[in-house]
């Protein structure tokens, strides 16, 4: 017979029961959203290795192409132009679709008319090859890109505000150092066998038939990776009251806060690198007659540089900080034109301006995203991330146009219009360096005390790879790229358990 004390302290014992799976069941949580988290991070690295298909099949090959498809230097300049303007525009609009849609479902959706809209540049060729409406061809295909373009910066903020939450701060250099050394591998091997089949094309006559055939490729590769977006844990986010805030108070605010400071400097420096940057490729396809195979060498030799420093500058961020490594690209980024200017010879321009291009946008590029990461909270990253890519937009759009009429209608006679171009690109990137980059402030507070001389950082690149000897470490690196496939492995083999 059960006595009232009896009942009592069998509820007493319910209730400590119930208690206790209650402070469980939060821990628990924890340990399963760390897990698809840790997954999320994996399918990310594979899904860009499928995004960076699409981007070395066909976005590295848009500028070869309009030249193929007989445009101005004008018009080379407005490829870059009007997309920059355009892009930023539409990821303001992205960052309000955030706040009435699902993240995922956006990003789903977009990057897979993203995919779609690679076909428009197989019509631009099919028009060409019949020689309906000659003229409009380079226009529809420059309305073309900027639809490209607009679709994958919709999805941009969120991506971006994605990324930053399943990415822990402490692992954010060291982890998209790896991603990005995979990605840009990949990348690189596509770009190359790219260049010969376009070789081969040429030979044979039917180079705008190759240039399809890649454009077809990019199709499939990004709708692979709208797939694996599906496969994505991604939290939901919750916008509170007053987090919104307008371009123009944005843009008032700027002069006086560190972040506004880092995107001023940022935009300012794209500027002077967007007035030469549409022509490096029109430099050595028209005055210096290289075959795509040396042209894709030539440009993708830093690319290749920037892989294999990758794992170099994420770990010395995550010890020195973004903005010490922003430092080390912003020291190195502004001397690269000038390389250009004293030897045409390919081997040269791999080994000298296109090294120093891969060790100087590594560091610049890396520090510079992730900056962003440790300056803006997560509720306000993608209305941030479109206003910066906005002021960046604005200015890639004043320095590709104004490249652009320089190339089309400067006439010197005491050096290569492109070689001039290059030259006050260098010297304005210079100025905005020495002038800029010192109201630039780190934001994080756990990090190694900098040396104020760059070169003592040489001493102690031991701590990144430990013991490793250098050229092990660099060959190890370069392997990276398969690293993909064994992580696309390990997912499947963990989604069976």
């Amino acid at each position: 017979m059960i006595t009232l004390n009896d009942s009592k302290n069998i509820e007493n014992i319910e209730k400590k029961e119930e208690d206790k799976s209650l402070e469980k069941t939060p821990k628990t949580n924890d340990i399963e959203i760390e897990k698809k988290l840790e997954r999320t991070r994996k399918l990310s690295i594979v899904e860009g290795s499928f995004s960076s298909i699409a981007g070395g099949a066909g976005e590295n090959y848009v500028s070869p192409y309009v030249l193929s498809l007989n445009a101005s230097n004008a018009e080379i300049g407005f490829l870059s132009s009007f997309p920059g303007l355009f892009g930023p525009l539409m990821q303001i609009f992205g960052s309000k679709l955030m706040e009435k849609y699902d993240r995922k479902k956006l990003i789903v959706a977009f990057v897979a008319l993203q995919a779609l809209s690679w076909l428009l540049f197989v019509i631009a060729g099919i028009l060409f090859l019949r020689s309906f409406y000659p003229d409009l061809i380079v226009p529809f295909l420059i309305i073309s890109y900027i639809i490209n373009i607009t679709f994958g910066s919709i999805v941009s903020p969120s991506w971006f505000s994605m990324m930053g939450e399943i990415t822990p701060e402490k692992m954010r250099g060291s982890y998209f150092a790896k991603r990005n050394r995979i990605n840009g591998a990949i990348a690189i091997i596509v770009t190359i066998v790219a260049a010969l089949w376009l070789d081969y094309s040429k030979k044979t006559d039917m180079v705008i038939y190759g240039f399809i055939a890649l454009f077809v490729i990019s199709a499939i590769g990004r709708s692979i990776s709208a797939y694996y977006f599906t496969k994505h844990y991604i939290p939901k986010i919750n916008f509170e009251k007053g987090y919104y805030f307008s371009f123009l108070q944005f843009i008032k605010k700027a002069p006086s806060n560190n972040f506004g400071h880092f995107a001023i400097y940022v935009a300012l420096i794209n500027l002077t690198v967007s007035f030469a940057g549409p022509f490096f490729a029109v430099y050595m396809l028209k005055d210096l007659h290289f075959n795509y195979t040396w042209f894709t060498l030539v440009n993708i030799s830093a690319s290749i540089f920037s892989v294999i420093m990758m794992p170099l500058w994420g770990k010395f961020a995550d010890k020195y900080g973004n903005r010490e490594l922003l430092r080390i690209g912003s020291l190195i980024v502004p001397f690269i034109p000038f390389f250009w200017l004293l030897n045409t010879n390919p081997i040269y321009l791999i080994l000298i301006p296109q090294l120093i291009s891969g060790i100087g946008w590594a560091a610049f590029n890396l520090g510079a995203s992730n900056f962003i990461y440790d300056a803006v909270t997560v509720q306000r990253r993608g209305i941030v991330i479109a206003y910066y890519s906005l002021l960046n937009g604005v200015a890639v759009f004043i320095g590709a146009s104004l490249g652009g009429l320089t190339a089309q209608y400067l006439n010197i006679s005491f050096m290569n219009v492109f070689l001039f171009i290059f030259l006050i690109s260098g010297i304005g990137r210079m100025i905005i360096v020495i002038f800029m980059l010192p109201h630039i402030k780190e934001v994080r507070k756990e990090t190694t005390p900098i040396k104020k001389n760059p070169l003592f950082y040489i001493k102690h690149l031991n701590f990144i790879n430990g013991t490793i000897h250098p050229i092990y470490g660099t060959l190890r690196n370069m392997m990276h790229p398969f690293s993909a496939l064994k992580i696309r492995k390990d997912i499947k083999a963990k989604a069976k358990i």
